[in-house]
């Protein structure tokens, strides 16, 4: 019987499969925890899941103790975790790829409508008790019919968008990626253009890369003042992929109309002034937050360490 540390509360349906045959501790803090929280909780346990908020570095690995095998992220990204550190260690490291890809895709185009259509905004005005009566220049927002939706990154969650985009909706649809996908250009009538090409002529830009140190303010002040006066930007991948503190001064200066955000350069705080801004839209990192994907990833988790701890390779290795 193994021991395995879950460092937040997480969906029954993966606890319960590991229960049945392992002694599981879940912590009880509603939070994120502390390095040393992590490992005096964790100290002794043969597997961890961790969150995507989870700092699992060398030091942490190695005060939980050389028994661990595995540490299981309950996300698809995996930065919080020194994977190099890890595989020294013959610690495996895990994902949950795939799962959300939906759910984020329709968080997207949520938050796409949201901003474009000023939903946001109007509501507020609405509780507020402003409304008096319908007006002809009350709220005007931006009609997507006829704009160009520009996807840079074109993983699962970026082919999704666009496949939903395509399919509802009459826009023109470009991308930017590192690798070309003309496959997937042929089947759904995208464009793969140049990264300046990209920023330049979207009227949405959405971005769906994995923080990596070349996307690491990917979208800054050069880029904002490339765009349209009147192109929104939306986030959904990993904040510090967007400079935030240009992302400000960019909405304030009307040097793009507007922006909607599921992720944030410094989560939870956000850059100073952001908040206080009408023509942006701020989720709190819950593009993937439905009953169905959050359990499919629970359970996902769990399969990788049931895996690992019967002397099988897990599904989702990260390598």
């Amino acid at each position: 019987m193994a021991k395995i540390f879950i460092t937040r509360k997480i969906p029954d349906v993966g606890i319960k499969m590991l229960e049945k045959d392992h002694t599981v501790t879940v912590s009880p803090f509603d939070r994120v925890l502390t390095k040393e929280e992590l490992i005096e909780m964790g100290k002794g346990s043969d597997a961890v899941l961790s969150l995507l908020t989870d700092s699992i570095n060398a030091e942490v690995m190695d005060g939980i103790g050389k028994q661990l095998k595995i540490v299981a992220n309950y996300a698809v990204g995996y930065n919080n975790i020194d994977v190099k550190s890890a595989t020294e260690r013959n610690i495996i490291i895990t994902n949950t790829p795939g799962v959300l890809t939906e759910a984020v895709a329709e968080h997207t185009i949520a938050l796409l409508f949201a901003i474009a259509e000023r939903i946001v905004e109007s509501d507020e005005f609405v509780r507020q008790g402003k409304f008096v009566g319908w007006a002809p220049m009350l709220f005007l927002g931006s009609s997507i019919v006829g704009k160009t939706l520009g996807i840079l990154g074109l993983g699962r969650i970026g082919m999704e968008v666009a496949r939903r985009m395509h399919e509802g909706f009459d826009v023109k649809m470009i991308y930017h990626d590192k690798n070309r996908n003309e496959e997937f250009e042929k089947q759904w009538g995208i464009v793969y253009v140049d990264f300046e090409t990209l920023i330049k002529e979207s009227d949405f830009l959405s971005v769906h890369v994995p923080l990596l140190p070349e996307t690491t303010h990917m979208i800054g002040e050069k880029e904002m003042k490339m765009m349209k006066k009147t192109a929104y930007l939306i986030n959904t991948s990993r904040g510090p992929v967007v400079d935030e503190k240009a992302l400000v001064i960019s909405l304030k200066d009307n040097i793009i109309r507007g922006a909607a955000l599921d992720v944030f350069e410094q989560e939870p705080v956000l850059a100073p002034g952001l908040k206080d801004l009408a023509n942006v839209v701020l989720t709190p990192h819950i593009a993937s937050a439905t009953d169905e994907t959050r359990n499919k990833m629970s359970e996902m988790a769990a399969s990788n360490i049931l895996s690992v701890l019967a002397g099988k390779e897990p599904i989702n290795q990260v390598k």
